[in-house]
């Protein structure tokens, strides 16, 4: 159970990053994207590994059926986490809706095709480097790490629905505007 945490913990932040280095490229503007309050991570991308990584082996064996249901794995869980934030914390973290071929502007086909491309590296490159080093820590990490995890996560849900994301950039006071 514990690398299955740190795995999401992982995914979680290399998705954070993945999400601040999409934002400057395109010079989105808003360029923050963090989902807690104090954890630099993005949920969505650690459940959307996971769910990539729960596919039976012979589909992760097949670079086509690990494209395909790789894609549909974490669009299920672009889905899902949008749906969840919506009604549960009253936030919308992304939306699609200016994209063609999208669904309730929480999945679009574009970014789906892209999450298909992800699987293969995930599978075949990161994921073997990622169990050998969640593999490495300690169990006596584990339970206190989860327990931080779920108290930022808690409490960031509890600041979503009392003022949205802008509950979340407690930094910015900290950063001058033309910095972010």
């Amino acid at each position: 159970m514990g690398v299955l945490f740190w795995q999401f913990f992982f995914y979680s932040f290399c998705g954070f990053l993945f999400e601040i280095t999409f934002a400057r490229l395109i010079r989105h503007p808003k360029r923050d994207r963090k989902c807690h309050l104090i954890l630099p991570v993005c949920p969505v991308y650690g459940i959307g590994a996971l769910g990539i990584l729960l596919l039976p082996p012979a589909v992760k064996a097949s670079p086509l059926l690990l494209y395909l249901a790789g894609a549909g794995a974490a669009t299920l869980a672009e889905w899902g986490l949008s749906l969840f934030y919506e009604k549960a914390a009253h936030a919308a973290f992304w939306s699609y809706h200016a994209l063609p071929f999208n669904f309730q502007g929480r999945v679009c086909l574009l970014f789906s095709l892209f999450w298909g491309f992800l699987a293969l590296p995930l599978v075949y490159v990161v994921q073997p480097w990622v169990l050998t080093w969640a593999g490495g820590i300690p169990a006596a990490f584990t339970i206190p790490a989860a327990l931080f995890y779920l108290g930022d996560a808690a409490t960031s849900l509890f600041l979503l629905r009392q003022r949205g994301t802008e509950g979340l950039r407690w930094y910015a006071r900290l950063i001058p505007s033309e910095a972010r």
